[in-house]
């Protein structure tokens, strides 16, 4: 698959919106109890309230006051409600809902016991840097699929690449950004077409991890679950702590989806790329499930 000019101007497009997106974003959040109207939001941003509209409708489909609802604790309560649901399905058929089908999307591969005691020993990472719809990534793939995908905090690029290379300290890692580029198009752009064969995602980590993030792959996009019902699905409802670590360290963004759990409370919580990243991709989410 190769990656477009018409996709590679529609990821820079949607990059460069994000920047402003964000800041948006925050202030949304920060002020959601008192529903500031446009104005107010364009005027956070440094914008004209015509190109504020604009810039972020074409950025998330629907309008900032459409967003906010889905960003209050409210909407992530009835989320977590409706969910119980659609898991109990998930579980049931093996499958994440008809939004995204992600199981059929995406393949994932433990690494070996030798390759996880080296750290990647004897496996070849190419590695690039993308525009995403949420910002820059850092996207690394092997011949057995994808390994990596952060997103850069600040555009630093090279605190992400020292980060992969840490994680995967066995590994020949090298810069490959005309490998990657193709993945990148395919992961942010061509989600909802059907994909000829899955893509695969090379995971490196404990057993238990392992099956953390795998029970992440369950969750449909445009729902939220909780570390405790996690937990459930694999089986050990009284370890969120731990649950909670291990999707911390989920090394592979958005496509294993660790945005998806949010505290019982409604709440957020945390996100290892920035909650304010966390707030665009579940309210992007939730906008492309609700039309």
């Amino acid at each position: 698959m190769h990656q477009t000019g018409a996709n590679a101007v529609a990821l820079s497009q949607a990059a460069m919106d994000y920047r402003r997106i964000e800041k948006a974003i925050a202030f949304l959040s920060a002020h959601a109890a008192e529903q500031p109207d446009l104005s107010r939001a364009a005027r956070a941003t440094h914008m004209s309230e015509y190109h504020f509209q604009r810039v972020f409708t074409r950025w998330a489909g629907i309008s900032p006051k459409r967003f906010l609802q889905f960003l209050t604790v409210e909407h992530a309560k009835q989320q977590l409600r409706d969910a119980k649901g659609l898991l109990e399905v998930a579980l049931d058929s093996g499958l994440s809902g008809p939004g995204r089908l992600h199981d059929l999307f995406v393949s994932a591969e433990a690494v070996t016991p030798g390759e996880f005691k080296s750290r990647g020993g004897g496996i070849e990472i190419s590695y690039g840097i993308h525009p995403t719809r949420f910002g820059s990534c850092l996207l690394g793939v092997t011949d057995r699929g994808v390994c990596w995908l952060s997103f850069l905090g600040n555009g630093d690029g090279r605190t992400a690449v020292r980060e992969l290379k840490a994680h995967w300290c066995g590994a020949l890692v090298r810069e490959g950004p005309k490998i990657c580029g193709p993945v990148a198009a395919r992961i942010f752009a061509d989600l909802d077409k059907p994909a000829q064969r899955p893509l695969g995602l090379l995971l490196m980590g404990t057993n238990f991890q392992i099956k953390v993030w795998q029970a992440l792959l369950k969750i449909p996009a445009g729902s939220v679950t909780t570390y405790q019902a996690v937990g459930e699905m694999i089986g050990a409802p009284r370890a969120a702590r731990a649950i909670g670590s291990a999707v911390g360290q989920n090394a592979i963004a958005y496509l294993i989806p660790c945005h998806r759990v949010i505290r019982e409370s409604g709440l957020l919580g945390g996100y290892r790329w920035g909650v304010d990243r966390k707030r665009a991709i579940l309210g992007w989410e939730a906008a492309r499930a609700a039309a």
